[in-house]
């Protein structure tokens, strides 16, 4: 077996050296680029395209392709540059937001850019081609001004410090910056006041604050050999804890109240189980909804598939529409979310879920046609292989929801050359002071109309 490399043989370290540089344009991960005079590449946080800062470097060393820096002084600042609201940001603080320093709509632009580049850097594909016109929308009442910040996150992980303080992360770091309030996180989260009492022998934290509903849920992760705290908050809240030793390890056990919560979309109520996915910006589910099926014309009778289904939200709004003569098949991977979607779509007596990886699962379902497919895949997007699989069931339009811009371009790639492209894209601000964005796009065959 070949040796560890001895630490004295690595390459030096340069975190900690400063260097004075022009900022580049905004890149994917919340950072700018920005060159040495020596022409290194650096990616550089808390800082604008235009800038002439001092960044220091966080991550690297003297062999690496490119290091990672914090602009820890602004020399000539840019016109869309603003005091951070949150007393928490800025370099080696809290890491949840990217761009508190930025004004609203400017973030909004940077966004945009953003999703430009990765569209032609991974699929050679411009704004155009996608028929998209280049604005990234906010959602109601988002809009706010220059530092206003819109509390919109329903659902925060709280990390817990030695002290037994909670916090947030710092930026790729596993330090904890204590906060005692957190300007995105939605009155439903602030209101259980957890930033103002102490939680020893305790890791982590997370609360979800329902918008459908008045439900609370706090989920606690134990250190090791942690004893749970009584907890007393200032509203009425249901608990849980994640288990810690083998078979149990991650397993989530109810300790007191409901273990899931309720949340309201398209005109129903659904069932969310501690763990499962939901939009955390509180009009996220019915925006998405909203263009998805605008763009999708879903008609009656037809079929559809829900790939990464979740609670089966898009199935729910999909059987809605194409009524009882039509037939809605979702997969999904989470055992959980699966039951939840069941019993989410009971009522639905055409729509059936399948549990297990969507790769794995809907080449042995025998479909071998379908009218509309809408997909919603993890980050990493949804790959070559199950692109080319959806592609081969023939669908008049294909709905793809996306949370990643560099995925989206390469899935819509892999559509472009198995024979779909996109009718139109919209791309939303639906995680303001991040460099996060959600995107929906509808393709349809090339060259065919509806």
């Amino acid at each position: 077996m070949p040796s560890e490399t001895p630490a004295d043989a690595l390459a030096p370290s340069l975190v900690g050296e400063e260097y004075e540089v022009e900022v580049g344009p905004v890149a994917h991960g919340g950072h700018c680029v920005a060159r040495t005079e020596a022409g290194r590449v650096l990616f550089v946080r808390h800082t604008l395209p235009g800038e002439r800062v001092v960044a220091r470097v966080t991550e690297g060393r003297e062999d690496s392709r490119f290091l990672r820096a914090d602009a820890v002084e602004v020399l000539d600042a840019a016109k869309d540059r603003i005091p951070a609201p949150c007393p928490f940001s800025g370099p080696g603080r809290c890491g949840g937001c990217d761009w508190q320093h930025v004004k609203p709509g400017a973030q909004r632009r940077m966004k945009g850019e953003v999703l430009t580049e990765q569209l032609w850097r991974l699929a050679q594909l411009t704004p155009e081609d996608v028929s998209w016109d280049g604005t990234v929308e906010p959602a109601p009442g988002d809009k706010v001004p220059a530092g206003e910040v819109p509390a919109w996150r329903t659902r925060v992980q709280f990390a817990v410090d030695d002290e037994g303080r909670a916090g947030l992360r710092r930026h790729r770091s596993h330090e904890v910056e204590p906060v005692d309030h957190c300007l995105i996180a939605a009155p439903g989260v602030e209101e259980l006041g957890i930033e103002d009492r102490e939680w020893p022998q305790m890791a982590g934290v997370e609360v979800t604050a329902a918008t459908g509903s008045q439900d609370r849920q706090v989920v606690l992760t134990p250190k090791p050999g942690g004893r749970l705290p009584i907890v007393e908050l200032d509203r009425p809240v249901s608990v849980l804890r994640v288990g810690e030793r083998g078979g149990d390890k991650g397993v989530l056990h109810r300790v007191h109240g409901r273990d899931f919560v309720r949340e309201r979309a398209d005109g129903r109520t659904w069932r969310v189980g501690a763990g499962g996915f939901w939009q955390v910006h509180p009009q996220a589910a019915e925006l998405l909804v909203d263009a998805l099926m605008r763009g999708l014309t879903p008609r009656k009778g037809e079929m559809a598939l829900d790939l990464y289904c979740g609670v089966g939200l898009f199935a729910g709004a999909l059987a809605d529409r194409i009524g009882e003569r039509g037939a809605v098949l979702g997969i999904e991977s989470s055992k959980r979310a699966v039951e939840d979607a069941r019993r989410n779509l009971a009522d639905f007596p055409r729509v059936r879920v399948e549990q297990g990886k969507v790769d794995s699962v809907l080449p042995r379902t025998g479909i071998a046609e379908a009218d509309l497919v809408v997909l919603d895949p993890p980050r990493a997007g949804a790959g070559r292989q199950t692109v080319r699989h959806i592609a081969g069931l023939g669908p008049r339009r294909v709905g793809y929801v996306a949370c990643d811009p560099a995925a989206l371009a390469r899935d819509l790639g892999y559509f472009r050359d198995a024979g779909y492209v996109p009718r139109f894209l919209r791309a939303f601000d639906l995680f303001p002071m991040t460099h996060h964005l959600e995107c929906v796009a509808i393709l349809e065959p090339a060259g065919k109309g509806t």
